[in-house]
């Protein structure tokens, strides 16, 4: 069984770089046999102080990989793919 959380999205509803960086995602998360779970970087205060307007941000791991853009051959390299 794959931990889904290994993969998380910090978006914000309405941003068109966040849509951007999920699509990016999508054969990458496949190829590594994970999901990608969005994170509503406006339902959590925490959140929305570290990140504020710096979305889409990409956490692997629970620490932050990439933002604005994703970073997909640094991406695949530490998923091992």
């Amino acid at each position: 069984m794959t931990d889904p959380a290994r993969l998380q999205l910090v978006v914000r509803d309405g941003c068109h770089l966040c849509e951007a960086a999920a699509e990016a995602l999508v054969p990458v998360a496949a190829a590594a046999g994970l999901a990608v779970v969005p994170v509503d970087v406006d339902a959590d205060p925490d959140l929305q102080a570290e990140y504020g307007d710096r979305v889409p941000v990409l956490l692997l791991d629970g620490r932050e990989h990439s933002y604005f853009t994703v970073d997909l051959p640094r991406l695949r390299r530490d998923l091992g793919l």
